[in-house]
């Protein structure tokens, strides 16, 4: 789940390409505490509200199908950006790229259906201490993304470069991630209807 693109993943590397390494990795934090954020409320009962109150997880799930989809469409259209082209964008201090990166985490529809669905598929109530099992499940998930993260930042310039010199290799590079997440959409927005 890491490296499928999403969110975090289009907002790190355009900050990496438009503002250099350090903005990337200054953006990483934010989104880091994004994911503790998520994994404590998960863990002390963000999912017993959603359980008691339905609609409301089922109203997340649309939007984040909806919001997924929008990217794709994004970087499908004609006309459309992929994942590592290079433009132009304003710098931004790094309270604002960690804001920024704090925002869109806690909007990614992924991170939330991380936490709150899949999770907690792998918390075994028969070996006691549940929220316990919960926090070292989520810090796991934040080692492991924050990593992979952190590595697709320090080689998002280089990537940027190699698909600048080779047009046909970004167009294909849009395409896979286009269809990745209007794929991922998809497979959310089949399980809108489902309860938490």
């Amino acid at each position: 789940m890491a490296l499928t693109p999403g969110p975090n993943m289009m907002y790190l590397v355009s900050r990496s390409i438009g503002q250099g390494r350090t903005a990337g990795l200054v953006s990483l934090v934010g989104t880091a505490v994004g994911f503790v954020v998520y994994m404590v409320l998960a863990n002390v009962g963000l999912a017993v509200v959603f359980v008691a109150v339905p609609w409301l997880y089922i109203g997340f799930k649309a939007a984040g199908a909806a919001y997924l989809a929008y990217l794709a469409w994004q970087t499908l259209r004609p006309g459309g950006h992929g994942l590592f082209e290079q433009r132009e964008l304003p710098r931004d201090s790094y309270g604002k790229l960690m804001r920024t990166g704090l925002i869109t985490n806690l909007l990614n529809p992924k991170v939330a259906i991380l936490y709150l669905a899949l999770i907690p598929q792998f918390i075994e109530p028969s070996r006691g201490h549940t929220t316990a099992q919960g926090f070292a499940l989520g810090l796991v998930q934040i080692a492991v993304g924050v990593t992979v993260n952190a590595l697709i930042i320090l080689a998002a310039g280089s990537v940027a470069a190699l698909l600048k010199r080779r047009p046909s290799w970004s167009k294909w590079q849009r395409r896979v991630t286009g269809t990745l997440l209007a794929t991922v959409s998809l497979a959310l927005a089949r399980e809108v209807p489902a309860r938490a």
